[in-house]
């Protein structure tokens, strides 16, 4: 769990909801279900227009990393890789058919079949970056799901603020209504962009985040199977991956 996601979200709701009642407001003031309608129901209702189905789907699902990352330990991937250099040196490629069955990991999974199939390390290589990279993309695909629901929350806040005031000008002639009116009009406009700055577009980035991270940790996959298929020596391998650390 990303403790510093969840903190973020508190500190959101202390800093809108708390700012209110410091200003007066209260949190009444906060209250508008047809501001929320126009704001959130209208940057759901963009957000489907601007993506297709299953880009939309993936979004919703990979949202989970911004509060729950993807875990990583690349220290003991790299142990892993040193420890897979071993056994092929010392029994060959065929040894570590018995490890490609209980990889959990698809990714690297697949890297060690085709270690274990003796395939050249340039089609290794080919083959593992364009599935990396082909992830990264619809992964990045969805993060900007997150991106383009915090383009259009502004703008929809803004709509629910002139249809506010549109109603308040029907009342002119009453001024006791103006007063709650407008503040009411104004709320559409808090919605939107409180949700754009403080939700939307922060869970964009960190999504993004999460998926460098994996990104970063799959290219050092790579470059381990790689130097496996060269037979390069353990201590080596494991000084180049100790680059790919923080």
């Amino acid at each position: 769990m990303d403790k510093l996601s969840l903190l973020g979200v508190v500190l959101a709701l202390v800093a809108i909801v708390g700012g209110s009642v410091l200003k007066g407001s209260g949190i009444a003031g906060l209250m508008n279900p047809a501001a929320f309608v126009i704001v959130m129901v209208g940057t759901l209702a963009a957000i489907m227009l601007h993506t297709p189905m299953k880009t939309f789907k993936h979004g919703m699902k990979i949202m989970r990393w911004a509060f729950r990352p993807p875990q990583h330990d690349p220290q003991a991937l790299i142990e892993r890789i040193v420890e897979w250099s071993g056994i092929a040196r010392k029994q060959g490629l065929l040894a570590l058919e018995g490890t490609v069955e209980s990889e959990a990991d698809p990714f690297l999974k697949k890297g060690l079949q085709m270690l274990v199939d003796g395939a050249e390390p340039d089609a290794i290589r080919n083959i593992l970056e364009v599935e990396m990279g082909t992830h990264e993309h619809f992964d990045q695909q969805g993060a900007k799901v997150f991106e383009g629901m915090g383009i259009y929350a502004p703008t929809l806040g803004i709509i629910g603020a002139v249809l506010g005031l549109m109603a308040v000008m029907k009342n002119l002639a009453d001024p006791s209504k103006l007063g709650s009116g407008i503040a009411a009009a104004f709320t559409a406009t808090i919605y939107g962009i409180g949700a754009a700055n403080l939700f939307f577009l922060p869970i964009a980035a960190k999504l993004k985040a999460a998926i460098a991270e994996q990104t970063r940790v799959r290219e050092m996959a790579i470059e381990g199977l790689i130097s496996i298929s060269q037979g390069e020596n353990p201590r080596n391998i494991e000084s180049k991956l100790q680059g790919y650390l923080h």
